[in-house]
């Protein structure tokens, strides 16, 4: 993956939408729509409870976490902690060899 575009070391929807400009000949409004729609695809399923797997990438997991007892580490006095929703992602096998060979 060409990573000169890159300032700070963040991909960001522009590189993705440039990127898929100069290699498939989209046009950068397109290609900037494309990345928006697989995104907005994404994120609704989400919303709707779904997990999202992208097979060779990962997947994104929803959990719901029930309310427990925190404590809060300066004063030590114990908080309860809400139920919540929380959201993971798990890499692929693939994914995770790639990212550990430095592919």
């Amino acid at each position: 993956m060409e990573t000169e575009m890159r300032s700070e070391g963040t991909l960001t929807r522009a590189d993705l939408a440039d990127m898929i400009n100069r290699q498939v000949g989209l046009s950068r409004s397109d290609s900037a729509g494309m990345i928006e729609s697989i995104l907005g695809h994404v994120t609704h399923a989400l919303i709707d409870g779904e997990n999202v797997k992208i097979s060779g990438f990962g997947t994104f997991v929803l959990r719901d976490k029930g309310e427990r007892i925190g404590r809060n580490p300066k004063t030590g006095v114990e908080v309860p902690i809400a139920p919540r929703r929380v959201l993971t992602f798990r890499p692929s096998q693939q994914m995770r060899s790639r990212v550990m060979a430095g592919d």
